[in-house]
């Protein structure tokens, strides 16, 4: 097979001025209307015009040559591993007599040096040659301006190492790229830093179109993740060490410490020589290295001990390329390849195996649009037609007729090659997109997990993965552990603050009333109160110094306006807020906080008076309805008993009016336990026990309220709560610069004329005491460590009335994002648990007794909610009695009835008269039968019983005295 080199780095001086006008023509007409069919970009072939067909029609037969181009740069690390890669598939290709029968594919190879305007000219010499389709180029930039070329000369454009996204663009519709595309990396990196719950990183990167669209990618994804790039450090291609040097100086004074390295990689080791001088390699630094790093030392023959030594701890990204029979045979040939020594190709790198794969794309691709029907005619471009008289002689540039038709058939294709599976998704990107997490260590690199776009960070193997359901979520994110710079395996922070930065700038209330939270101090810090020992214990707990000052915000003649200080902390002015600053939802919008170090909520404080004496008092334990209803069951047991009583209890006996008091008296006397008359009965035993066992529970609740009300002081305010306060017109108090009055006004639409500032806590107390009708207010409004205070000096003049009618508490503020409110929470936790907390408050507040809330007599009173469940009890008892009880009279009711025809002794019940049946008895019978005693009913039952006896023994003696 013929393979050409032709390497035009060389060459006369005459020849690179010839094609230096060509490119510059080119580009004059591309800038000046040579634009990209409309009908390529929708996926409609671009009509031939009026141009001349070079080769035959769609009837004629194979050709026996295809021309392929390929660019890259020979001497480079990825170049050397694609070179021979590209050269042994080309050979394969044509060894192989499934794939482009009769056909051979003739590879012509051209070098583009790293230079744009270089990799241009070789592009239209490469044009020349009626390619039908281009292999490269490995840089993006390159990429950009080749790829208006083809996509006039509809010559599709197979990329095995360009990774900007932005070449995914419908403005390159030739453009394919057939390596993992840098929008998926950069993703990968953003899991990466969120996994390790850092916030911040510093990018360093090449200033050209791959790194800044890459870059630009990254901070998107971060974005995501509430995260950010705090700097962006741009390096100019091939910049020299000096500089360098000068670059890592800089965002050496910066906060961040983790650095996300995206270069060449034929540069790229020189920034970690750097930071390895500048003493950046060690403990405290993060460095994440893109897919730059393992194609350089894959490509390492052998490793470099030197090489290794500087990057001690690097995390960085290698593609995934699965370990698949495909690949290791591919591996096995790479050593003894022919072509290697003829460029000087060095170790193996995964672009080797992309790019192998790329000629077999194009090769299959190729067979199947010949077997469809395609042929590789090419013919003049219209618009080149005018350029013949040119000395550039643009009119040599044909366009691939079947380029549009070339271009679907590669992107249908689906086969699996050395580098894994070739398919292309909508967006021209390879299916599945993986890549394998490295930690260089010692004198290689070891796997500590995965990233796929399927799945995110994993210990296991995307393609074992894929065969199980989607999990991307947080708590599924797993990687093994890392070796550190420093050689520690703890993560690192992520950010320090700089020894020549500026200390952090608090600004703390300058408050003139309740001193005790923060107050101005002529001691340094120049600052004191309960809010700032806080503050000083948790930064004392930090395993790094913080150095920060105070300063004061406020005139000192009134409370400043919290509000202002939270929206200076948003402003930059200040780095952090540090006092009695309340967490609010407006607040937590443009601004960060901590943990809440101490709970907080809106109270209502209002006078209160001694209640008078009641000589109704005894009422008071039960509410009305509690009252009617005991009353109801006291009667309701009484009838009850008397019921299951009457028959065979004398006591329960004798005259109705006689009766009637009886079920009065024994109803009401069971109150007292002092009831005399007996039950005998079973079933009035029941009734009485669960009866007495109510009253019991009804006697104690009531004695221990009642005694509650008249031992216990009972206080009450005009003002039950918010809510009645909210419905009157009468004026409230507020303290000068609290929250409460956005709130009152906003959420509870209270007038703001309504509204009285308050500023110290003397004028709290002379304006709750003057109260409304005097010009003083009817009750004040607000946070309860504020209330606390200012009860703990009164002498109880005063309580709080109602619920806590909001949730909140206080917390240091700091800019959004910052690291410190995060290890600042931490530490006000680990304070609360070891109880340094709790001694803090009990050095700086007091608490009075005077706490204790109003409530109304009425919420205080015994309802019938507390006790249905007994009455309930009581009454399913009776009822079960009393059911009992009629089933047994029905029955000796049953028995006492004659039949129908039978004579019956009833003279002790009635006058004789005539015998009805059971269903003809009158309701007076039965219930002159009920009122019977027990022992007369027996005992005339009994009788029955013996005279139908007696009656049935002289018919039988007759029946057996008869004849046979």
């Amino acid at each position: 097979m013929d393979v050409s080199l032709n390497i035009a780095a060389g060459g006369c001086a005459s020849r690179v001025f010839f094609m230096m006008k060509r490119v510059l023509l080119l580009l004059l007409l591309l800038i000046t209307g040579i634009c990209v069919p409309m009908e390529v970009v929708f996926g409609q072939a671009a009509a031939n015009g009026n141009g001349t067909s070079v080769s035959s029609s769609s009837s004629s037969p194979r050709p026996s040559v295809a021309n392929i181009g390929s660019l890259f740069t020979f001497d480079s690390v990825i170049g050397r591993a694609a070179g021979p890669a590209i050269a042994a598939a080309v050979d394969d290709v044509n060894s192989d007599p499934t794939v482009l029968p009769g056909t051979r594919l003739n590879l012509i190879s051209q070098n583009t040096n790293c230079s744009g305007f270089l990799g241009t000219v070789e592009a239209l010499q490469l044009m020349e040659n009626s390619v039908v389709a281009v292999i490269g180029p490995q840089s993006s930039g390159i990429a950009h301006i080749i790829s208006h070329v083809v996509s006039e000369l509809q010559v599709p454009l197979l990329s095995f190492a360009a990774t900007d996204p932005t070449l995914s663009a419908l403005q390159y519709p030739y453009f394919l790229r057939t390596t993992q595309n840098d929008y998926f990396q950069m993703y990968a990196i953003a899991d990466l830093v969120t996994y390790y719950g850092w916030r911040e990183v510093i990018a360093i990167f090449v200033d050209d179109d791959c790194g800044r669209n890459g870059i630009s990618i990254l901070g998107d994804a971060l974005a995501k993740k509430r995260a950010k790039i705090t700097y962006k450090a741009a390096l100019t291609p091939g910049e020299p060490r000096s500089q360098v040097s000068d670059l890592l100086l800089e965002v050496n004074q910066m906060e961040s410490r983790v650095y996300v390295v995206h270069v060449n990689p034929d540069s790229g080791l020189s920034i970690f020589s750097v930071a390895k001088s500048l003493h950046m390699m060690t403990k405290g630094y993060v460095w994440i290295a893109t897919d730059w790093l393992p194609s350089v030392l894959d490509s390492l023959e052998p490793d470099d001990t030197d090489t290794m030594n500087l990057l001690q701890g690097v995390v960085s990204l290698r593609h995934h390329n699965p370990e698949t029979d495909l690949k290791r045979s591919f591996m096995s040939r790479w050593s003894n390849l022919n072509h290697k020594k003829s460029i000087g190709a060095s170790g193996f790198n995964s672009y080797a195996l992309y790019a192998y794969d790329t000629v077999w794309l194009a090769a299959r691709a190729l067979d199947v649009f010949l077997n469809e029907g395609g042929n590789l005619s090419h013919s003049t471009d219209p618009k080149l037609s005018d350029t013949k008289r040119s000395a550039m002689n643009l009119a040599s540039l044909r366009v691939f007729d079947g380029g549009q038709q070339f271009l679907q058939t590669l992107l249908r294709m689906n086969f699996s090659g050395p580098s894994g599976q070739i398919q292309f998704d909508l967006d021209k990107n390879l299916v599945r997109p993986a890549y394998d997490v490295l930690n260089i260590g010692g004198t290689g690199s070891r796997r500590i997990g995965y990233w796929s776009n399927y799945s995110g960070l994993s210990t296991i193997s995307p393609v074992v993965l894929y065969t199980k359901p989607r999990n991307n979520s947080s708590s599924n994110q797993h990687l093994s552990s890392v070796i550190w710079p420093g050689e520690t395996s703890l993560v690192p922070r992520g950010w320090v603050f700089p020894e020549n930065g500026k200390p952090l700038r608090i600004a703390v209330p300058n408050r003139i009333s309740y001193q005790q939270f923060v107050a101005k101090d002529k001691n340094p810090p120049g600052v004191r109160g309960y809010c700032i020992d806080v503050f000083e214990a948790a930064i004392n707990l930090l395993p790094y110094p913080v150095p920060r000052t105070y300063m004061l915000h406020g005139d000192g003649k009134r409370n400043p306006v919290y509000n202002e200080i939270v929206q200076a902390v948003a402003q930059d002015r200040y780095d952090a807020a540090v006092g009695d600053v309340t967490i609010v939802t407006n607040r937590t919008k443009i601004v960060d906080f901590t943990q809440p170090f101490m709970e907080s909520g809106l109270v209502v404080v209002a006078p209160v008076k001694e209640q008078k004496s009641n000589p109704w008092a005894f009422l008071k334990p039960f509410t009305i309805q509690m009252w009617l209803v005991t009353g109801a069951f006291f009667l309701f047991v009484g009838a009850v008993v008397w019921i299951l009583e009457h028959r065979m209890n004398h006591e329960f006996r004798g005259p109705p009016s006689q009766q009637i008091m009886t079920i009065l008296w024994f109803s009401f006397s069971t109150m007292f336990f002092s009831h005399r008359e007996n039950t005998v009965s079973t079933l009035g035993r029941f009734v009485l026990i669960i009866w007495l066992f109510v009253v019991l529970i009804i006697n104690s609740s009531y004695t221990a309220s009642l005694t509650s009300i008249l031992t216990v002081q009972q206080l009450t305010s005009r003002i039950e709560g918010i809510d009645s306060l909210v419905s009157s017109n009468e004026p409230i108090g507020i303290q000068d610069g609290s929250f409460a009055r956005n709130y009152l006004m906003d959420e509870l639409n209270i007038a703001g004329s309504r509204l009285v500032i308050l500023k110290s806590q003397q004028e709290y107390s002379t304006a709750l005491q003057l109260g409304p009708k005097n010009g003083g207010v009817a009750a004040i409004v607000d946070e309860l460590p504020y209330i606390e205070l200012f009860l703990s000096s009164t002498n109880c003049k005063f309580r709080t009335v109602g619920q806590e009618f909001t949730k909140s508490g206080w917390g240091f503020a700091f800019q959004r994002d910052s690291p410190l409110a995060v290890d600042l929470s931490t530490a006000i936790l680990q304070l609360s648990e070891n109880g340094d907390l709790q001694k803090i408050h009990n050095k700086w507040l007091t608490h009075g007794d005077c706490m204790e809330q109003i409530n109304e007599i009425n919420d205080s009173r015994l309802s019938l909610t507390s006790f249905w469940g007994l009455f309930l009890i009581c009454g399913i008892s009776c009822f079960i009695a009393l059911t009992t009880f009629c089933c047994k009279v029905i029955f000796q009711f049953r028995r006492f009835t004659p039949e129908g025809g039978e004579e019956a002794e009833v003279d002790e019940i009635q006058p004789a008269r005539p015998r009805r049946s059971l269903h003809s008895t009158s309701f007076k019978d039965l219930i002159d039968f009920v009122d019977r005693k027990e022992a007369e009913i027996k005992e005339m039952l009994k009788r029955k019983s013996s005279d139908i006896k007696r009656q049935a023994s002289p018919s039988s003696d007759v029946h057996a005295n008869s004849p046979a």
